[in-house]
C-alpha cells in the first residue's frame, strides 16, 4: 500500500491488475482523455506501458470503497521523465498522471480526492515543493478537478502532445506548496 485516505487506498501495481487495465484502456470514454480512441490497449501493451522497470515511476492502483476503479503514477521530474524544462534545480518536483477508469465512478467527486490525497503524500512522504500536469486544454472536467485543488495554470502547451491523430494543446499546471516558513 502507498496510502490510504477515506475511502480511497492507493496500492502498487500487481500483475493481477492487467487485464483491468487492459479494460479501461480499451474503453473510448477512457480512451478519449487519456491516450486516444485510436489507442486501443491490449495485454502486449498494457505489459510493455506499465510493466517495463521504470523504477523512477510509482505506478499504482486506485481503489475506491473496495473496488479498482483507476490508475495514478507520480514521478520526480528529471531529464529522464519529462520533456519539461525548468524543474528541479532547486526544488523537488514531482509529476502526475491519473485516470478513473470506470466512467460510472465520474462526477462523483472522487477525482478531486485522489488528486488532493496524491498531494498530501506527496508533501508528507517526498518532501515535494511543486506538482505539475499536463493536461489537454479541452479536458474541462480535469482541469476543474485540479484548479479546485489547487492549480494554477502556468502556460499553454502548443502542439504538445500527439493524440487522436493530432498534436493537441495542453496546460502546464503547477501546484506549489505553502512556504514553510518559520518551521526551518
Amino acid at each position: 500500500m502507498v496510502y490510504k485516505a477515506d475511502k480511497l487506498l492507493v496500492r502498487t501495481i500487481e500483475r493481477k491488475d492487467e487485464l483491468k487495465l487492459v479494460k479501461w484502456l480499451s474503453n473510448p470514454k477512457v480512451l478519449a482523455f487519456y491516450e486516444g480512441r485510436d489507442k486501443l490497449y491490449d495485454l502486449r501493451m498494457v505489459r510493455e506501458d506499465f510493466y517495463q522497470n521504470e523504477p523512477e515511476v510509482s505506478k499504482c492502483i486506485v481503489i475506491y470503497e473496495g473496488v479498482a476503479i483507476g490508475y495514478i503514477q507520480f514521478y520526480e521530474i528529471t531529464e529522464r521523465t519529462s520533456n519539461l524544462s525548468g524543474y528541479g534545480e532547486n526544488e523537488v518536483t514531482y509529476g502526475m498522471d491519473q485516470f478513473i477508469g470506470e466512467p460510472n465512478y465520474w462526477g462523483k467527486g472522487i477525482g478531486t480526492m485522489l488528486v488532493q490525497s496524491m498531494l498530501d503524500y506527496l508533501q508528507q512522504e517526498k518532501q515535494v515543493n511543486v506538482v505539475v500536469l499536463d493536461p489537454h486544454v479541452t479536458n474541462y472536467r480535469a482541469i476543474r478537478c485540479y484548479e479546485k485543488c489547487g492549480f494554477k495554470k502556468i502556460k499553454q502547451l502548443s502542439a504538445h502532445e500527439y493524440h487522436e491523430g493530432e498534436y493537441r494543446d495542453c496546460w502546464l499546471m503547477e501546484y506549489r506548496t505553502r512556504s514553510r516558513r518559520g518551521n526551518s
